[in-house]
Protein backbone atom coordinates (compact mmCIF):
# COMPACT_ATOMS: atom_id res chain seq x y z
CA UNK A 1 0.00 0.00 0.00
CA UNK A 2 0.90 3.53 -0.68
CA UNK A 3 1.66 6.36 1.79
CA UNK A 4 -1.66 7.76 2.74
CA UNK A 5 -2.79 10.82 1.09
CA UNK A 6 -6.04 13.07 1.42
CA UNK A 7 -7.87 13.98 -1.42
CA UNK A 8 -10.40 16.26 -2.79
CA UNK A 9 -12.87 14.31 -4.98
CA UNK A 10 -14.88 17.15 -7.01
CA UNK A 11 -18.18 15.60 -8.07
CA UNK A 12 -18.08 13.45 -5.57
CA UNK A 13 -21.70 12.25 -5.91
CA UNK A 14 -21.71 11.66 -9.62
CA UNK A 15 -20.83 8.88 -11.54
CA UNK A 16 -17.14 9.05 -12.24
CA UNK A 17 -16.35 11.11 -9.06
CA UNK A 18 -17.77 8.88 -6.80
CA UNK A 19 -16.40 5.75 -8.13
CA UNK A 20 -13.05 7.34 -7.60
CA UNK A 21 -13.79 8.50 -3.98
CA UNK A 22 -14.83 4.43 -3.49
CA UNK A 23 -11.68 3.43 -4.62
CA UNK A 24 -9.57 5.66 -2.43
CA UNK A 25 -11.39 5.30 0.86
CA UNK A 26 -11.28 1.52 0.05
CA UNK A 27 -7.15 1.86 -0.32
CA UNK A 28 -7.34 3.61 2.91
CA UNK A 29 -6.89 7.45 1.72
CA UNK A 30 -8.76 10.24 3.04
CA UNK A 31 -11.57 11.67 0.83
CA UNK A 32 -12.84 15.08 0.79
CA UNK A 33 -15.94 14.77 -1.29
CA UNK A 34 -17.15 18.26 -2.74
CA UNK A 35 -20.66 18.07 -3.12
CA UNK A 36 -23.60 21.00 -3.60
CA UNK A 37 -25.60 19.36 -1.58
CA UNK A 38 -23.89 17.63 1.46
CA UNK A 39 -27.86 16.43 2.84
CA UNK A 40 -27.89 14.56 -0.41
CA UNK A 41 -28.08 11.06 0.04
CA UNK A 42 -25.09 10.10 -2.30
CA UNK A 43 -23.41 12.37 0.16
CA UNK A 44 -24.64 11.15 3.31
CA UNK A 45 -23.31 7.90 2.33
CA UNK A 46 -19.54 8.86 1.61
CA UNK A 47 -19.67 10.56 4.48
CA UNK A 48 -20.80 7.01 6.43
CA UNK A 49 -17.90 5.71 4.59
CA UNK A 50 -15.55 8.13 6.12
CA UNK A 51 -15.38 10.60 3.40
CA UNK A 52 -15.49 14.44 5.14
CA UNK A 53 -17.49 16.86 3.46
CA UNK A 54 -17.18 19.98 1.75
CA UNK A 55 -19.48 22.24 -0.06
CA UNK A 56 -19.08 23.79 -3.30
CA UNK A 57 -19.11 24.07 -6.81
CA UNK A 58 -17.24 25.47 -9.57
CA UNK A 59 -18.94 28.65 -10.33
CA UNK A 60 -17.78 29.33 -6.65
CA UNK A 61 -14.41 29.91 -6.90
CA UNK A 62 -13.37 30.59 -3.40
CA UNK A 63 -15.70 27.58 -1.80
CA UNK A 64 -13.16 25.40 -4.38
CA UNK A 65 -9.94 26.70 -3.04
CA UNK A 66 -11.50 26.83 0.60
CA UNK A 67 -12.32 22.56 0.11
CA UNK A 68 -8.62 21.79 -1.76
CA UNK A 69 -6.88 23.59 1.49
CA UNK A 70 -4.28 21.37 2.79
CA UNK A 71 -5.25 18.08 0.43
CA UNK A 72 -2.23 16.71 -1.29
CA UNK A 73 -4.18 15.45 -4.68
CA UNK A 74 -7.45 16.50 -6.17
CA UNK A 75 -9.30 14.13 -8.86
CA UNK A 76 -11.95 16.12 -11.05
CA UNK A 77 -14.05 16.43 -14.38
CA UNK A 78 -16.04 18.90 -16.01
CA UNK A 79 -18.89 18.48 -18.05
CA UNK A 80 -20.65 19.88 -21.10
CA UNK A 81 -23.93 18.58 -20.35
CA UNK A 82 -25.58 21.16 -17.69
CA UNK A 83 -25.04 23.95 -19.47
CA UNK A 84 -22.87 23.75 -22.49
CA UNK A 85 -19.36 23.33 -23.82
CA UNK A 86 -18.53 26.94 -23.28
CA UNK A 87 -19.52 26.78 -19.50
CA UNK A 88 -17.40 22.84 -19.13
CA UNK A 89 -14.35 25.09 -20.29
CA UNK A 90 -15.10 27.78 -18.27
CA UNK A 91 -15.49 25.27 -15.44
CA UNK A 92 -11.84 24.24 -16.37
CA UNK A 93 -10.53 27.53 -15.80
CA UNK A 94 -11.94 27.78 -12.61
CA UNK A 95 -10.70 24.62 -11.23
CA UNK A 96 -7.47 24.67 -12.25
CA UNK A 97 -7.28 28.58 -11.06
CA UNK A 98 -8.33 27.25 -7.50
CA UNK A 99 -5.95 24.09 -7.45
CA UNK A 100 -3.26 26.76 -8.41
CA UNK A 101 -4.50 29.10 -5.45
CA UNK A 102 -4.65 26.20 -3.06
CA UNK A 103 -1.32 24.82 -3.89
CA UNK A 104 -2.68 21.33 -4.98
CA UNK A 105 0.11 19.01 -5.09
CA UNK A 106 -0.77 16.58 -8.30
CA UNK A 107 -4.99 17.28 -10.25
CA UNK A 108 -5.51 14.12 -11.97
CA UNK A 109 -8.23 15.16 -14.53
CA UNK A 110 -10.95 13.45 -15.98
CA UNK A 111 -11.24 14.16 -19.91
CA UNK A 112 -12.45 11.47 -22.67
CA UNK A 113 -10.34 9.19 -24.71
CA UNK A 114 -9.08 10.21 -27.97
CA UNK A 115 -10.04 14.16 -27.30
CA UNK A 116 -6.42 14.45 -28.32
CA UNK A 117 -7.14 13.68 -31.83
CA UNK A 118 -8.93 16.64 -33.42
CA UNK A 119 -12.31 14.70 -33.64
CA UNK A 120 -14.59 17.15 -34.49
CA UNK A 121 -16.55 16.51 -31.31
CA UNK A 122 -17.52 19.34 -29.28
CA UNK A 123 -17.57 17.43 -26.05
CA UNK A 124 -14.21 15.58 -26.92
CA UNK A 125 -12.86 19.68 -28.11
CA UNK A 126 -13.88 21.11 -25.19
CA UNK A 127 -12.68 18.63 -23.03
CA UNK A 128 -8.87 19.09 -24.40
CA UNK A 129 -9.32 22.38 -24.60
CA UNK A 130 -9.54 22.57 -20.51
CA UNK A 131 -6.65 19.74 -20.96
CA UNK A 132 -4.04 22.05 -22.72
CA UNK A 133 -4.89 24.65 -19.65
CA UNK A 134 -3.95 22.69 -17.54
CA UNK A 135 -0.51 21.51 -19.07
CA UNK A 136 -0.15 24.90 -19.44
CA UNK A 137 -0.95 26.53 -15.67
CA UNK A 138 2.63 24.56 -13.97
CA UNK A 139 0.24 22.32 -11.83
CA UNK A 140 1.63 18.24 -11.83
CA UNK A 141 -1.00 16.86 -13.41
CA UNK A 142 -2.54 13.16 -15.02
CA UNK A 143 -5.07 12.86 -17.40
CA UNK A 144 -7.20 10.02 -17.28
CA UNK A 145 -9.67 9.92 -20.72
CA UNK A 146 -11.88 6.75 -20.68
CA UNK A 147 -13.75 5.46 -23.92
CA UNK A 148 -17.42 4.89 -23.83
CA UNK A 149 -18.74 3.51 -20.31
CA UNK A 150 -20.11 -0.17 -19.84
CA UNK A 151 -22.97 1.32 -17.37
CA UNK A 152 -24.44 3.18 -20.41
CA UNK A 153 -26.36 0.15 -20.77
CA UNK A 154 -28.20 1.06 -17.62
CA UNK A 155 -28.41 4.62 -17.83
CA UNK A 156 -32.49 6.30 -18.03
CA UNK A 157 -32.26 7.06 -21.64
CA UNK A 158 -31.53 3.08 -22.68
CA UNK A 159 -33.76 1.71 -20.13
CA UNK A 160 -36.73 1.83 -22.19
CA UNK A 161 -35.62 -0.14 -25.13
CA UNK A 162 -33.65 -2.63 -22.94
CA UNK A 163 -36.60 -3.36 -20.71
CA UNK A 164 -38.31 -4.24 -24.62
CA UNK A 165 -35.65 -7.01 -24.95
CA UNK A 166 -33.47 -4.60 -27.03
CA UNK A 167 -29.92 -3.13 -26.64
CA UNK A 168 -30.34 0.36 -29.21
CA UNK A 169 -27.33 2.14 -30.07
CA UNK A 170 -26.90 4.24 -33.18
CA UNK A 171 -23.76 1.92 -34.88
CA UNK A 172 -23.73 -1.34 -36.98
CA UNK A 173 -24.51 -4.66 -35.31
CA UNK A 174 -20.90 -5.65 -36.32
CA UNK A 175 -19.28 -2.75 -35.38
CA UNK A 176 -16.50 -3.12 -31.75
CA UNK A 177 -16.76 -0.22 -29.59
CA UNK A 178 -14.24 0.11 -26.98
CA UNK A 179 -15.74 0.21 -23.82
CA UNK A 180 -14.85 0.52 -19.75
CA UNK A 181 -16.83 0.62 -16.19
CA UNK A 182 -16.99 3.35 -14.42
CA UNK A 183 -15.67 1.22 -11.77
CA UNK A 184 -12.18 0.79 -13.59
CA UNK A 185 -12.23 4.41 -13.70
CA UNK A 186 -12.40 5.13 -10.40
CA UNK A 187 -9.76 2.83 -9.45
CA UNK A 188 -7.34 4.13 -12.47
CA UNK A 189 -8.06 7.51 -10.73
CA UNK A 190 -6.97 6.16 -7.57
CA UNK A 191 -3.78 4.73 -9.33
CA UNK A 192 -2.49 7.45 -11.05
CA UNK A 193 -2.70 9.30 -7.17
CA UNK A 194 -0.89 6.51 -5.68
CA UNK A 195 1.59 6.52 -8.48
CA UNK A 196 2.30 10.82 -8.48
CA UNK A 197 5.40 11.47 -9.95
CA UNK A 198 5.48 8.80 -12.39
CA UNK A 199 2.61 10.15 -13.84
CA UNK A 200 3.07 13.71 -13.93
CA UNK A 201 2.46 15.00 -17.16
CA UNK A 202 1.03 12.02 -18.35
CA UNK A 203 -2.09 11.48 -20.41
CA UNK A 204 -3.96 7.97 -20.42
CA UNK A 205 -7.05 6.59 -22.98
CA UNK A 206 -8.06 3.66 -20.92
CA UNK A 207 -11.02 0.49 -21.70
CA UNK A 208 -11.35 -2.54 -20.54
CA UNK A 209 -12.93 -4.63 -23.44
CA UNK A 210 -14.38 -4.16 -27.00
CA UNK A 211 -17.16 -6.15 -28.10
CA UNK A 212 -19.34 -5.49 -31.18
CA UNK A 213 -23.34 -4.44 -30.91
CA UNK A 214 -24.13 -7.88 -31.33
CA UNK A 215 -21.92 -9.54 -28.64
CA UNK A 216 -22.79 -6.64 -26.09
CA UNK A 217 -26.44 -7.67 -26.32
CA UNK A 218 -25.60 -11.50 -25.87
CA UNK A 219 -23.62 -10.31 -22.86
CA UNK A 220 -25.51 -8.70 -21.58
CA UNK A 221 -28.53 -11.13 -22.26
CA UNK A 222 -27.26 -13.99 -20.56
CA UNK A 223 -26.40 -11.70 -17.26
CA UNK A 224 -30.17 -10.77 -17.37
CA UNK A 225 -31.47 -13.93 -17.98
CA UNK A 226 -33.52 -12.78 -20.56
CA UNK A 227 -33.85 -12.54 -24.26
CA UNK A 228 -31.95 -9.29 -25.70
CA UNK A 229 -31.36 -8.40 -28.65
CA UNK A 230 -29.20 -5.99 -30.60
CA UNK A 231 -31.37 -2.73 -32.82
CA UNK A 232 -28.67 -0.47 -34.57
CA UNK A 233 -29.88 2.80 -36.06
CA UNK A 234 -28.48 5.57 -38.17
CA UNK A 235 -26.91 8.34 -35.96
CA UNK A 236 -29.09 10.94 -37.85
CA UNK A 237 -31.85 10.15 -35.63
CA UNK A 238 -30.04 11.39 -32.68
CA UNK A 239 -29.74 15.03 -34.54
CA UNK A 240 -32.91 15.93 -33.24
CA UNK A 241 -31.81 15.44 -29.97
CA UNK A 242 -27.66 16.22 -30.01
CA UNK A 243 -26.09 17.29 -32.89
CA UNK A 244 -22.70 16.63 -30.15
CA UNK A 245 -24.29 12.82 -29.81
CA UNK A 246 -24.60 12.30 -33.89
CA UNK A 247 -20.85 13.62 -34.62
CA UNK A 248 -20.09 10.77 -31.70
CA UNK A 249 -21.37 7.98 -32.88
CA UNK A 250 -20.50 9.14 -36.40
CA UNK A 251 -16.63 9.25 -35.07
CA UNK A 252 -17.36 5.94 -33.55
CA UNK A 253 -18.00 4.10 -36.71
CA UNK A 254 -15.61 5.81 -38.84
CA UNK A 255 -12.55 5.99 -36.73
CA UNK A 256 -13.22 4.45 -33.27
CA UNK A 257 -11.35 4.99 -29.99
CA UNK A 258 -7.94 3.71 -29.57
CA UNK A 259 -6.42 2.95 -26.19
CA UNK A 260 -4.48 -0.24 -26.02
CA UNK A 261 -6.29 -2.47 -23.73
CA UNK A 262 -3.38 -4.92 -23.71
CA UNK A 263 -0.66 -2.37 -22.25
CA UNK A 264 -3.18 -0.96 -19.84
CA UNK A 265 -3.65 -4.81 -18.42
CA UNK A 266 0.32 -5.00 -18.46
CA UNK A 267 1.29 -2.28 -16.79
CA UNK A 268 -1.33 -1.29 -14.47
CA UNK A 269 -1.71 -4.67 -12.75
CA UNK A 270 -3.14 -3.18 -9.82
CA UNK A 271 -6.78 -2.59 -11.58
CA UNK A 272 -9.25 -5.24 -11.18
CA UNK A 273 -9.85 -4.56 -15.31
CA UNK A 274 -13.49 -5.62 -16.39
CA UNK A 275 -14.76 -7.22 -19.20
CA UNK A 276 -18.04 -6.35 -20.16
CA UNK A 277 -19.33 -9.66 -18.97
CA UNK A 278 -17.24 -9.24 -15.39
CA UNK A 279 -19.39 -5.51 -15.51
CA UNK A 280 -22.46 -7.72 -16.67
CA UNK A 281 -22.35 -10.26 -13.83
CA UNK A 282 -22.11 -7.27 -11.00
CA UNK A 283 -25.22 -5.69 -12.10
CA UNK A 284 -28.66 -5.89 -10.68
CA UNK A 285 -30.93 -6.53 -13.80
CA UNK A 286 -34.10 -6.91 -12.34
CA UNK A 287 -34.69 -3.64 -13.19
CA UNK A 288 -35.61 -4.89 -16.55
CA UNK A 289 -38.75 -6.07 -14.73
Amino acid sequence: MSEKKTVLVAGATGNQGGAAAKALLQRGHKVVALTRNPESEKAQALAARGASLAVGDFSDRDSLVQAAAGVDAAYAMTTPFEAGIDAEIEQGNMLIEAMVAANVGHLVLGSVADANNKTGIPHFDSKFEVEKRLAASGLAYTIVAPVYFMDNALAVWGLPALKEGKLAMALPEDKALQQVSVKNIGEFAAAMIERREAVFGRRFDIAGDEPTGSQAAAIIAKAAGREIRYEGFPPDFLRAQSEDLALMFEWFERTGYSADINALRRDFPEIAWQSLEDWAGEQDWSVLG
